[in-house]
């Protein structure tokens, strides 16, 4: 066995506000690399969204954590400063810093080890249409 390393740019068009799975394009670039057993490294190349790992059997999860993320972080409150791109902007920021632009999940097997109910998600915090970039990064044992 050797050790690896493996980089791709996953190009992503958000349709606005919500939550894509996107467990099997990071999953098909893990299974390109050929890392047996390692880590995978997702990170996202933006402020103005984010990734988290949730349930993927119920898209309900998705739906209730962004009706709490409105509660929470409103658009066009009049607090904000920074609202160049319009009413959404600031939130987007306050969104993004309160998740995760990033996350590790464990390879073994050649494969993503995740829980059973557990899938990767791109949270898109803007309203309109946006094109998002993924690195993905696969470090470990290869055959």
């Amino acid at each position: 066995m050797s050790y690896s390393v493996h980089q791709e740019t996953i190009e992503i068009h958000t349709p606005g506000r919500g939550t894509q799975n996107v467990t099997q394009l990071v999953e098909q670039v893990v299974a390109r690399s050929g890392v047996v057993a390692g880590h995978c490294l997702v990170f996202l190349k933006h402020t103005s969204a984010s990734l988290m790992l949730s349930e993927n059997a119920d898209p309900d999860v998705c739906r209730d954590l962004e009706t709490f993320f409105s509660d929470l972080v409103p658009d066009g409150d009049p607090r904000y400063v920074h609202t160049a791109e319009g009413p959404d902007d600031m939130s987007a920021h306050v969104r993004s810093v309160l998740t995760h632009n990033s996350l590790q999940i464990p390879v073994s097997n050649g494969r993503c080890n995740l829980g059973t109910w557990q899938g990767v998600f791109l949270w898109e915090h803007r309203t309109r249409s946006h094109q998002r970039k993924l690195l993905v990064s696969v470090q470990g044992s290869s055959d």
